[in-house]
C-alpha cells in the first residue's frame, strides 16, 4: 500500500501537468493575466524545488509551448542543483523540445537567459547546439534579427557565415550582399519592390515605412503567404480589398484539427453555411488524420456520448478568443471519428456543429442525464468545468450515477478540460468521482482519456512514474529518428 506522502506525490504531479497543458499566462473568462502567471509561477517554483525529476520528464507531456519553455528556463537556471545523471537527462529532454518550440520562442527564452545572466556552460552548448541544427542562418538573420543577435552574443558564438556577420553587426559595412534574402533587406530600404522578396512577417514593416496601402501590399505579395499566414489573412484581406488572398482546399486540408476548427469559428455564420461541405469535409479529414496518428481505430470507440460546452464562457477572453469553443468543436469531430455510435449534446441545446457560438449558461447537469439516457459505453465532457444551471447539478449526476446506479464502471466517464483555473492551481474539476484532464488540442484527446486513469482518486505513485519515465524514452527515441512519438508509443 502507498504511503500518505505518495499519494501527495501523485496528486501535485497530475496536477502540475493538467496546469502545464492549460495554462498559458494569458487572461481567461474567469480569471485576469496576473493571476495565471502568478499561479504558474508559483506551481513551478514548487514543481522544481520538490520533484525536479517529474518536473523535467513534463517536457515529455503534451504541454503547451509556454510552459515548455518556462522548465527549461527554470532547469537551466538551477544546474548547479542537478546530480550529474539528471543534468544528462535533462539535456537530452531540452534539446528534444527546443526542437519542437517555433524558433521565434526559443530565441525569446534565450532573450530571457540572457537578462538572466544564465550562462553556464551547459546553456552555452544547449544553445549552441539548436543554432547549429537550424536549417537556414540567412533565413533567421533576417527574420529574427535581434533574437539571433542576443543568442551569439550570448553564447560567444560567430555566425555560420562572414557577411552574415556583417548583416547582424554592421549592415552598412557593404554595399552589396551575396545571399538574395540579405540583399533583398538591403535594398527594401530604399526600394520597394524589394521588399516583395521578404518573408511576409519582414516584409509588412517595410510596406509600413514606405506607406504601401494594406490591399497593395497583401495583393503582391500573396505569392510569399505560407499556407497558415494565407488562413489567417484571408478575412482581413477581403476587408481591405485585398482578393488575392484566399485559402484553397490543399491548405485547409493540411491543417491541424484544432487549428482548423478556430479558424472555422472565426468565419462569419453566413461563409459557413456557404462553405459547408468543404469546411465539414476538411475537418472530417483532419479528425481521421488525429485518429491514424494516435495509433487508434476508426469507430473502435464503441457507442460515444459527448456534453460539449458552447455557454458564453466558451468564448474565452480577447487574446484567446473562442479557443475553449474550438476545442470542443475540435472534439466533436474527432469523437465522431472515433466512435461507432455518437451522440453529441452541446449546452445550448443546438444540434448544429459547424454553426457553434459561444452563449447562454451551462446546464451541464442537463446536458449529462441526456447523454447518459443514451446509455454510451464513453461518456466524454468537454467543458471549462463552471456547471451554474443550475450550479452543481453536475457533480450531484455524477455521483449519484457512479455511486448508486453505475457503480461497476460499465459506463467510463472523463472530463476534459481546456481552461486552466488559476485560484484553485488546476483544471476544475466536476466531480471527485470523475477524472479530471488538462486539453490543450483535441489531436491528444486519446492519449488524455488514458491518462485521465490517474486522477480517478486511486492514483499509483509507482505506475504513474513507470508512464512518465516510458513517455520520456518514447519522447527522446522519436527524436533521435526524427519523428514526433505517437500517441500509442506513449500510453501505456
Amino acid at each position: 500500500m502507498e504511503s500518505y506522502g505518495d499519494l501527495v506525490a501523485a496528486e501535485d504531479v497530475l496536477l502540475f501537468v493538467n496546469a502545464a497543458i492549460t495554462g498559458t499566462g494569458q487572461r481567461e473568462f474567469h480569471g485576469g493575466a496576473a493571476e495565471q502567471q502568478l499561479s504558474l509561477e508559483f506551481l513551478h517554483e514548487y514543481m522544481l524545488v520538490n520533484y525536479r525529476g517529474p518536473y523535467a520528464a513534463a517536457l515529455a507531456l503534451d504541454i503547451n509551448d509556454h510552459n515548455a519553455a518556462l522548465i527549461v528556463r527554470r532547469l537551466l537556471e538551477s544546474s548547479r542543483d542537478a546530480t550529474a545523471e539528471q543534468r544528462h537527462t535533462e539535456g537530452r529532454l531540452i534539446a528534444r523540445r527546443l526542437e519542437l518550440l517555433p524558433p521565434q520562442r526559443v530565441y525569446r527564452l534565450i532573450g530571457e537567459l540572457r537578462r538572466a545572466k544564465v550562462n553556464n556552460r551547459r546553456t552555452r552548448a544547449i544553445v549552441r547546439d539548436w543554432l547549429a541544427a537550424r536549417p537556414d542562418q540567412t533565413l533567421d538573420a533576417v527574420k529574427y534579427r535581434a533574437g539571433l543577435k542576443r543568442a551569439l552574443r550570448h553564447t560567444h558564438l560567430r555566425p555560420a557565415a562572414a557577411e552574415t556577420g556583417d548583416f547582424l553587426y554592421a549592415p552598412r559595412r557593404r554595399s552589396a550582399y551575396q545571399a538574395p534574402l540579405l540583399d533583398a533587406w538591403r535594398r527594401a530600404h530604399h526600394q520597394q519592390s524589394a521588399l516583395y522578396e521578404l518573408p511576409y512577417t519582414v516584409a509588412e514593416g517595410f510596406a509600413r515605412r514606405h506607406g504601401i496601402p494594406r490591399a497593395a501590399f497583401l495583393e503582391r505579395i500573396e505569392p510569399r503567404l505560407t499556407g497558415l499566414e494565407r488562413l489567417r489573412l484571408q478575412e482581413s484581406a477581403r476587408a481591405a480589398g485585398a482578393t488575392a488572398v484566399t485559402a484553397d482546399g490543399a491548405a485547409l486540408a493540411r491543417m491541424p484539427l484544432t487549428r482548423l476548427a478556430s479558424y472555422v469559428l472565426g468565419l462569419p455564420p453566413a461563409d459557413r453555411v456557404a462553405r459547408r461541405a468543404e469546411l465539414t469535409g476538411a475537418l472530417r479529414g483532419a479528425a481521421r488524420r488525429a485518429v491514424r496518428a494516435a495509433g487508434a481505430e476508426e469507430g473502435g470507440w464503441g457507442r460515444v456520448a459527448a456534453v460539449l460546452d458552447d455557454s458564453w464562457s466558451a468564448y474565452g477572453s480577447g487574446v484567446k478568443r473562442r479557443r475553449p469553443l474550438a476545442a470542443a468543436l475540435a472534439c466533436h469531430f474527432l469523437l465522431a471519428a472515433l466512435a461507432g455510435e455518437y451522440t453529441a449534446l452541446w449546452t445550448s441545446g443546438r444540434t448544429d456543429a459547424l454553426l457553434a457560438r459561444p452563449s447562454g449558461p451551462t446546464p451541464l447537469g442537463r446536458r449529462i442525464l441526456d447523454a447518459l439516457d443514451t446509455a454510451p459505453q464513453r461518456l466524454v465532457i468537454v467543458s471549462d468545468g463552471w456547471d451554474n444551471a443550475p450550479p452543481g447539478l453536475a457533480a450531484e449526476v455524477l455521483r449519484v450515477w457512479r455511486t448508486r446506479l453505475d457503480p461497476e464502471h460499465r459506463t467510463s466517464v472523463v472530463h476534459l478540460n481546456p481552461v486552466y483555473d488559476a485560484e484553485g492551481f488546476d483544471v476544475r474539476r466536476l466531480a471527485p468521482t470523475v477524472p479530471t484532464a488538462g486539453l490543450r488540442d483535441a489531436e491528444d484527446l486519446p492519449a488524455l482519456v488514458e491518462f485521465a486513469r490517474f486522477a480517478e482518486g486511486r492514483t499509483d505513485l509507482a505506475e504513474l512514474t513507470a508512464h512518465l519515465a516510458a513517455r520520456t524514452e518514447s519522447f527522446l527515441t522519436a527524436g533521435a529518428t526524427g519523428r514526433r512519438p505517437t500517441a500509442e508509443e506513449t500510453v501505456r
